[in-house]
Order: structure tokens, then sequence, then C-alpha cells
């Protein structure tokens, strides 16, 4: 089953949904500032990703700027202020399997059929 870790105040997030719907996929919709993964499923998904988690912060976000910016984390520390700040993570992210992409933009989200 394919996973959209979905924002529904994000164009982009709304726009991965709406390609899911067009590709007659079935999916389910992950609302993650409602159920905020936890350290370990985001180590996951990260790992899923390919990515390290500072490419998965949102560092144009205001508490990113005033709590975070400038200063030395490391992988665990990010991880943890994005479980602490979940909008600090990039969407949406789809997870098929044991393939996932950040859908930015919209189209990345066809390679993981």
């Amino acid at each position: 089953m394919i996973k959209i870790y979905h924002n529904n105040r994000c164009s982009k997030s709304r726009l991965g949904v709406q390609f899911l719907e067009d590709a007659g996929k079935d999916f389910e919709i992950v609302k993650y500032l409602e159920n905020v993964p936890t350290e370990a499923e985001l180590t996951e998904i990260i790992k899923l990703l390919g990515i390290t988690p500072m490419e998965l912060v949102r560092k144009n976000e205001a508490v990113w700027k005033s709590d975070y910016k400038g200063k030395d984390l490391s992988d665990s520390q990010i991880i943890k202020a994005m479980v602490e700040n979940p909008k600090l993570i990039e969407r949406p992210i789809v997870i098929n399997g044991d393939k996932g992409v950040v859908g930015r933009p919209t189209e990345k989200i066809a390679e993981i059929f």
C-alpha cells in the first residue's frame, strides 16, 4: 500500500494526493502533523528515501530559522527537531514498499510505481 505523508495546507502536498488519485493508485494518507512519526519511524523514512536528515528539513520555516539555523546538529538532533516540530518535515513524502520519494516536483512520485 502506498503511503503519502500529507499536510492539507500545502499545495505541493495536495498535488501529490491528486497525482496518486489521477494515477488510479490505492493509497493511505498519513496526516503527519496530527500523527507525528516517532524518531525511529522518521529515521527509517529517511533511510528509505536515501537522503540525509538535513535534506528533509524545511529550512524556510520560522522555527528552523529561530531555533536551529547555524547550529552544528547531529543527524539524531535534526530528526528529534523534526519530531518535535513536524512542520519542519518536507512534504509530501510518498512511500511504496521499499521505495520512497519526496514529491517535489510532483512527477517524482511516478518513480516509485
